[in-house]
């Protein structure tokens, strides 16, 4: 019950992501990345701004992935 309760919440962020970036437009090369807040694996809520100027940060997308789908 508790891990679907996280995919699913992690679907709604990331549908919630996907249009915020799509009012914003596309991203150009070297543009700065805009700020978002999703939960990780545990239900916790991490922003890209907790890692400015401290670590790097790669995006990776798996469509569908743990899903079930």
């Amino acid at each position: 019950m508790q891990a679907r309760v996280r995919i699913i919440a992690g679907a709604v962020g990331l549908a919630l992501a996907g249009t915020l970036a799509a009012q914003a437009g596309p991203l150009q090369v070297g543009d700065k990345a805009p700020e978002f807040t999703l939960p990780d694996q545990n239900g916790n809520k991490v922003s890209l701004a907790q890692f400015q100027g401290k670590k790097n940060v790669v995006l990776a997308f798996y469509v569908l992935a743990f899903t079930g789908g």
